[in-house]
């Protein structure tokens, strides 16, 4: 982080409120979170409801870990111009990219390898149970 970066009005960041362009503000810096929202724990949804305001109380309720404040200094673009932060905050919904169901969650996934096998085994037991002769 250099000396020099760039200072950023409050309207120019809440414009960034989107899936594929998202700006955050936390501790009167801001930062282009874009090309971490498919990798955040909480989901890109935690992301874009810190747009469109100061995100510090919400980063700091969560508890980040020393390392997830390290990872932020590569998204770091500069500080804000704390005079143009309202100070009553006007609610800009966030501009979330349409659900895309090609994308399952990992969770989902892994469920599914595991309980496919057990519905197999299920089933060969119920035909091998009541198909053979009594």
């Amino acid at each position: 982080m250099g000396s020099d970066q760039k200072v950023h009005s409050f309207e120019e960041v809440a414009k960034h409120n989107k899936t594929k362009d998202c700006w955050i503000i936390i501790d009167g810096k801001v930062y282009d979170v874009t090309p971490f929202m498919d990798d955040h724990p909480g989901g890109d949804e935690v992301l874009l409801s810190a747009t469109g305001k100061d995100g510090t109380n919400d980063f700091e309720d969560v508890g980040h870990s020393d390392t997830a404040r390290e990872m932020m200094d590569q998204y770091y673009i500069g500080e804000i111009d704390m005079s143009t932060v309202p100070l009553k905050r006007t609610y800009i919904p966030p501009q979330q990219t349409p659900y895309n169901a090609d994308k399952a969650p990992d969770f989902v996934i892994k469920i599914l390898q595991f309980l496919v096998p057990l519905l197999i085994l299920g089933l060969a037991f119920a035909v091998r149970h009541y198909t053979k002769e009594k």
